[in-house]
C-alpha cells in the first residue's frame, strides 16, 4: 500500500488486522526472483550470540530510522503478520508479511517471512544470526528472493531495487551495532 503520509496508528492497527485475515500467497518462487544474499560477522565469540539473538527477536534489524516493523514488537513465532513501514522519495508504503519458519537452535536463531497480497513486491527474507565454531564467527545473514508485484514497484524497479541493497547494508549495520554496544 503506498501512502502521501505516514498512517496513523489506528490506520496501521485496522490494516494490520485484515492482514491477519489474508490468506498466504503459495509459495513458488521461481528463476525470475532477484535473489541477495548477505552476510557480515558480527563478532568473534560466542559470548555474543545471546546479544545476537535478543536483537533479532526486538526487531533491531528493522529499526532503520527510515524502515520500521509495525506492530512495534510483534513476537517471532509462527504465523505472525508484520507491516514493513517504508518512508522513500516523500511517501511511505506499508508491506505485508506473515512469519512461516521459525529457526530457534543453540547456535542458530532466526525466521523467514513471506510476502502477503498487500506487500509491493512478491517473495520472502530469512533473517538468521548463527554461531558458526569452525570459523569462530558470529554471522548475520540476510536472504531475499523478491520480484515485483505492484505496478509501481514494476514501473520504478531499479529504484526498488536500490531500496532492497540499501535496506540489508542499514539492516547489517544495525545488527552490528545491537551486538558491539548492546543498550
Amino acid at each position: 500500500m503506498f501512502l502521501a503520509r505516514r498512517p496513523s496508528e489506528e490506520a496501521i492497527d485496522r490494516w494490520l488486522a485484515a492482514q491477519e485475515a489474508a490468506p498466504l500467497p503459495t509459495s513458488s518462487v521461481t528463476s525470475d526472483y532477484t535473489v541477495d544474499h548477505n552476510r557480515v560477522t558480527l563478532a568473534t565469540d560466542l559470548i555474543c550470540f545471546g546479544r545476537a539473538r535478543e536483537a533479532l527477536r526486538h526487531w533491531q534489524h528493522f529499526r532503520l530510522g527510515w524502515v520500521d516493523i509495525v506492530p512495534a514488537r510483534p513476537p517471532i513465532r509462527l504465523g505472525t503478520t508484520v507491516g514493513v513501514l517504508v518512508r522513500h522519495l516523500g511517501f511511505w508504503s506499508l508491506n505485508a508479511s506473515r512469519i512461516v519458519t521459525v529457526f530457534d537452535e543453540p547456535t542458530r536463531f532466526g525466521f523467514l517471512y513471506r510476502t502477503l497480497a498487500d506487500h509491493a513486491e512478491d517473495g520472502d527474507e530469512r533473517f538468521t544470526v548463527e554461531w558458526d565454531a569452525d570459523a569462530r564467527a558470529l554471522v548475520y545473514e540476510l536472504l531475499a528472493r523478491s520480484r515485483p508485484r505492484h505496478p509501481l514497484a514494476r514501473m520504478g524497479h531499479p529504484f526498488a531495487r536500490r531500496l532492497q541493497r540499501r535496506f540489508a547494508a542499514d539492516s547489517m549495520r544495525a545488527m552490528e551495532a545491537a551486538v558491539q554496544h548492546p543498550g
